[in-house]
């Protein structure tokens, strides 16, 4: 494996216990994305791209595929409706769990660090009151950090149990 192709942990960053409203909610799902990265360094692209746990078809790295294409369509898409981002759901593979042949699980992490990114400026852009531009959408900024919040911690616990199964690699 090359250092194009590896994934290096993150130092993750413990949220403090007491914090006002906006940066408790952008702290954890900061140390949640932290996790979903750690859980996945160290991995081979056969190891993450491989189903562990049947008739599950989970893999780690389609998870942070999955996890890249939420960030995309709830932040950029639908909450700040921005110009020329693309619909990250292919015909094919509704939930974007499914690599394309050229990605690698390395260039999957960086997509998905990129998006948690641009995510980050939408969220740094807008108070937690205002409601989404995208056409339809009716929620808050705020209801949307708690659902990736809630969609990455989910997907960590996927994480951890894929994780076990491949390699014996426990922890948070």
């Amino acid at each position: 494996m090359t250092d194009a192709d590896s994934v290096v942990p993150l130092e993750r960053v413990v949220p403090p216990l007491r914090a006002g409203e906006r940066e408790a909610l952008v702290l954890r799902l900061d140390f949640l994305r932290e996790t979903v990265v750690n859980k996945v360094a160290g991995l081979s692209l056969a190891q993450a791209t491989t189903a562990p746990s049947p008739p599950s078809t989970l893999t780690p790295a389609g998870i942070v595929r999955h996890l890249m294409c939420v960030e995309r369509w709830w932040f950029a898409l639908d909450f700040a409706a921005l110009p020329d981002v693309p619909d990250p759901w292919g015909e094919h593979d509704i939930g974007g769990f499914e690599l394309t042949p050229d990605e690698t699980l390395a260039s999957v992490v960086r997509s998905y660090l990129a998006e948690c990114a641009l995510s980050n400026e939408v969220v740094a852009a807008h108070a937690l009151d205002d409601v989404a531009r995208g056409e339809g959408m009716e929620f808050d900024l705020r209801y949307a950090l708690i659902h990736l919040i809630e969609e990455t911690g989910r997907h960590c616990g996927h994480l951890d149990l894929l994780r076990e199964a491949i390699d014996g690699t426990v922890g948070q």
